[in-house]
């Protein structure tokens, strides 16, 4: 019995959109932490290893980066099936500033204090944690996605 996938690959690539989208959330995500260390250490090595039980940099880097390469599928999804054109650039990053926006306000200022109080994180943020700083990494997570994205689209 012969199985048939839906990925849409670009011939001039090679990569399917959730893979564009893995490489776009992977990258994304490096600079992000690299803005987060820079701005704020214990969001890393403390606050997102907790997530799971775990703790310091390297958990929180991978924690963190596993995220990334995970949002990025999601936002690959978004534009396979969205009034996007992938073949405009301009769009495909607007969409990721979007998305990376979308993520901050669900994920970092919503689910993530809850969840981080649910694990007895004794300095869990409030809630909602609208964190300024928190809206810029974020932001250039989405827009870094959205650049590597459209050139690998």
């Amino acid at each position: 019995m012969a199985t048939e996938t839906d990925a849409v690959v670009d011939s001039r690539t090679g990569f399917a959109d959730w893979q564009a989208g893995v490489a776009g959330g992977v990258v994304g995500a490096a600079v992000m932490a690299a803005l987060v260390v820079a701005m704020s250490p214990p969001t890393i090595t403390v606050a997102i290893p907790a997530l799971y039980g775990l703790s310091g940099g390297a958990a929180g880097i991978t924690v963190h980066m596993t995220h990334g390469a995970v949002l990025g599928v999601g936002l690959a999804a978004v534009l396979r099936f969205a009034p996007v054109s992938e073949s405009s650039t301009v769009l495909v990053v607007g969409a990721g500033l979007v998305w990376g926006v979308l993520t901050w306000v669900a994920l970092a200022a919503l689910v993530m204090p809850v969840w981080l109080g649910a694990v007895g994180f004794p300095n869990a943020p409030p809630l909602p944690n609208f964190a300024i700083p928190s809206l810029l990494w974020h932001a250039v997570y989405g827009g870094v996605l959205g650049v590597v994205y459209g050139v690998l689209r």
